[in-house]
């Protein structure tokens, strides 16, 4: 079962967000849930029910800018290393900002990952734990 259940972040344009996210989680194979910007939020993964509790969901949020808390980032799986490269790219591509270009990590011999800050700071990754 995944640990997290849902996570949000807040971003002051949910239009510019959206471009983002919309490309870093096709990226990833996430599918995105829905939009809608008068109730100020955007979906992305799958909603938890009765019948899929191991599913998770994140949403972005209309409102601040997240606060300076350099430790602090959402990591998100790959399916391939071809996956976290391709994450990082779209991310540069709309708006975002390099936080640690595609590599090996020190975690474990197989960690491939990609860093980056979305339009608004938010401080993201994608990881594949397999090896190649």
């Amino acid at each position: 079962m995944s640990m997290l259940d849902h996570v949000s972040v807040t971003v002051a344009d949910l239009d510019r967000a959206e471009r983002f996210y919309d490309a870093v989680f096709a990226a990833l194979g996430v599918v995105k849930v829905g939009s809608d910007h008068a109730a100020a939020w955007i979906g992305y993964g799958e909603r938890c029910d009765a019948d899929h509790p191991q599913r998770s969901y994140f949403s972005v949020r209309h409102g601040p800018p997240p606060d300076d808390a350099p430790r602090r980032h959402y990591c998100f799986k790959a399916p391939s290393r071809a996956a976290v490269e391709a994450f990082w790219r779209a991310g540069l591509a709309h708006g975002g900002v390099d936080n640690g270009a595609p590599g090996l990590r020190d975690y474990h011999p197989s960690y491939y990952a990609a860093f980056l800050l979305d339009p608004d700071g938010n401080r993201i990754e994608a990881v594949c734990h397999r090896a190649p």
